[in-house]
């Protein structure tokens, strides 16, 4: 069905069907032979129908691809990622945090020293915006920076408390 509807000659004819306008050769802009041909792929695949000699476009096909594959709604952090990279970042306070623990918990040991270069090529499968990422993940107190500024240690989520954010 996608690979008819790919085609511009047969979409157009579709949706004039769709619409109930005329399919002739003038409204088309077809030859009688490649309407026909476009016409007998439309019936087909079963997008159309003839009902009383009429063509007329079924709801059939899309009911039963509906109901044959049901969507799968993504649950958890899954809600927030594309490919295993975060395609968001949730409007939840809540929801954020289990995000970055998750991120933590994936691409950390707890109490992993390690350098800014090392924490951004761990935090590069996840974004591209390793800064940002790595700012929610020390204002979280999921990665602690020293005071140096040169060093970051991985913190267990449940060695943390949310930060008061009174």
């Amino acid at each position: 069905m996608v690979g008819i509807l790919a085609n511009d000659e047969a979409r157009g004819v579709y949706a004039r069907i769709v619409l109930g306008e005329p399919v002739t050769e003038e409204a088309t802009g077809l030859r009688e032979r490649r309407l026909g041909r476009v016409l007998a792929n439309l019936v087909d695949s079963g997008l159309v129908s003839e009902d009383e000699g009429a063509l007329v476009a079924s709801g059939e096909m899309f009911r039963s691809m509906l109901a044959a594959e049901p969507v799968q709604r993504a649950t958890g952090v899954d809600r927030f990622l594309r490919d295993g990279r975060i395609e968001q970042y949730p409007a939840s306070a809540g929801e954020r945090r289990e995000l970055l623990e998750w991120v933590v918990g994936e691409a950390f040991e707890p109490g992993a020293q390690l350098t800014e270069g090392d924490v951004n090529e761990r935090l590069e499968r996840f974004t591209d915006d390793v800064a940002v990422l790595r700012r929610y993940l020390v204002d979280h107190e999921l990665l602690e920076r020293t005071p140096s500024g040169s060093t970051y240690v991985a913190v267990a989520a449940d060695q943390t408390s949310p930060p008061d954010r009174s």
